[in-house]
């Protein structure tokens, strides 16, 4: 008889397409590839109507993990569809993972190595891009001043408040307490949020000695419909208690 990998319940991942197909299609193979050992499940979302995924000629019963694909009638937004996604999590940590993530090695180990330690809320990895250059994924806190500096005028950051969510992993219970993203939030700025949640709860989040490849496309850039998004989160932001109290936390260790 074959032996079979025995994988741990420790990390779901989640992994939310709008029709990024094939970008998804390449990821589940570098999971296959490098994370066979460290990945308990996998969470498809898939959000446009209709969409269906390229999937490869074996069966999904031969892939190293579990996996859930999840159909949406009409889009959701971001964080509401993570926390779908992970809304029954029976593993001990969570991954927020976006599709245009590629793996270069095992970044799971290390990440959930990170995320277990006492204190600690959240774990990220470095995000470079496919030149090997490190990506801005950690930011200072969006006010109009610092927006204004970094957009305006190149600036680049001064401190560190929160992190993108573009892989982020999270001890499950961390995640239940903080209740996952805030679902006002329909794109844009629910990363900003969740990481001032985790820190105003008096938890850390952690850079793991890890690398990911991140090819980020900002649409806010491109799309009226993403700027008016951008805006109106920005906006949402600003009027929040979590905002105005996350204003008095001391920038995160560089």
């Amino acid at each position: 008889m074959d032996s079979e990998i025995t994988t741990p319940k420790r990390l779901v991942v989640s992994i939310v397409s709008h029709g990024h197909g094939t970008a998804v299609t390449e990821l589940l193979e570098d999971l296959r590839r490098f994370s066979a050992g460290s990945v308990h499940r996998v969470v498809i979302t898939l959000n446009k109507p209709a969409e269906e995924l390229q999937w490869p000629a074996d069966p999904l019963s031969a892939w190293p993990f579990e996996f859930q694909v999840r159909r949406n009638d009409h889009p959701l937004g971001f964080g509401e569809n993570h926390n779908r996604a992970l809304a029954d999590a029976v593993e001990e940590f969570v991954c927020v993972l976006n599709p245009d993530i590629r793996l270069i090695a095992d970044p799971f180990a290390d990440l959930v190595g990170c995320a277990a330690q006492s204190g600690v809320g959240c774990a990220y990895p470095v995000q470079v891009d496919e030149a090997g250059q490190v990506q801005d994924s950690e930011r200072a806190l969006p006010t109009p001043v610092a927006l204004w500096q970094r957009r305006a005028l190149g600036h680049a950051e001064k401190r560190l408040d929160w992190v993108n969510a573009a892989c982020l992993v999270l001890p499950a219970a961390v995640w239940r307490q903080v209740r996952g993203f805030d679902e006002r939030y329909f794109m844009y700025c629910e990363d900003v949020d969740l990481s001032l949640r985790i820190r105003l709860a008096g938890l850390s989040i952690v850079r793991a000695p890890v690398r990911v490849i991140h090819a980020a496309q900002r649409a806010s850039g491109r799309s009226l419909s993403h700027l008016i998004w951008h805006v109106s989160s920005l906006l949402r932001l600003w009027s929040s208690s979590v905002y105005r109290r996350a204003r008095r936390l001391a920038p995160m260790p560089r």
